[in-house]
């Protein structure tokens, strides 16, 4: 189901229902009764408020056709959550473990978010230039979800100590991705760039995916492995 209520009567109908609304994003000078009331909501339940253009609130509307909303919510996941808070509560996190290009990083924040994922973890060396260039190639997406630079191989640990499986995308492994089980609890990596997925992450791995490839290049630009995943991971968990 989707994480997006959109237009004044979805989003005021989501937080009535007492649904986990954890943002609102309001068209900046909309005024209306509904606007007023959502509001008023926001600030008795301390849920976050942003405001942003018209084409903020067309480009990440779900649907347009009666229109741009003035109003948008995310229900269901936090981007303000701790990485303990989005362990304890379970789900499916992504982990860039070395990746070093800003944009791919970007891309792979965007696509995770896209897809339904609940956190991305980022174990990668970049300065904080390097890192603005990742989320603004993200199109705004680090903001709608949990994103972590940090450890990967620490977050690993911590994720197995919460009873997630490991899942790790590389060219050792042997199994197609819809041959692998991915529901449930799950960490799902990707390598960096140049050198792939460390031997000490690969080592904590329950299942390794391998991306199937026919060309004579022998391998896919980083975002296209996830998103491969991605789009996998979401059939089986919908």
């Amino acid at each position: 189901m989707s994480m997006q209520r959109c237009g004044e009567d979805e989003v005021l109908t989501s937080i009535e229902d007492g649904e986990d609304v954890s943002l609102i994003l309001i068209k900046r000078d909309t005024q209306s009764p509904l606007i007023s009331k959502i509001l008023n909501y926001a600030d008795e339940l301390a849920i976050k408020v942003i405001y942003g253009s018209e084409n903020d609130l067309w480009r990440m509307s779900r649907s347009t056709s009666n229109g741009i909303p003035d109003v948008l919510c995310l229900v269901g996941r936090n981007p303000e959550s701790s990485l303990k808070e989005v362990l304890s509560k379970g789900g499916l996190v992504w982990l860039l473990a070395g990746a070093s290009y800003p944009v791919n990083i970007g891309f792979c924040i965007r696509t995770a978010e896209v897809s339904g994922a609940d956190a991305v973890i980022i174990d990668a060396e970049l300065n904080n230039q390097e890192r603005s260039a990742a989320k603004r190639a993200s199109m705004k997406a680090h903001r709608f979800l949990p994103v972590f630079w940090t450890s990967g191989l620490e977050s690993i640990l911590m994720a197995k100590e919460h009873g997630f499986r490991i899942i790790s995308v590389e060219d050792v492994g042997d199994s197609a991705p819809w041959d692998i089980d991915m529901t449930g609890d799950i960490v799902l990596i990707v390598g960096g760039e140049r050198n792939g997925i460390s031997e000490k992450i690969l080592a904590q791995s329950d299942e390794i995916i391998r991306i199937p490839m026919s060309g004579f290049v022998p391998s896919f630009n980083l975002q296209a492995p996830l998103s491969y995943v991605a789009i996998e991971a979401q059939r089986q968990r919908s």
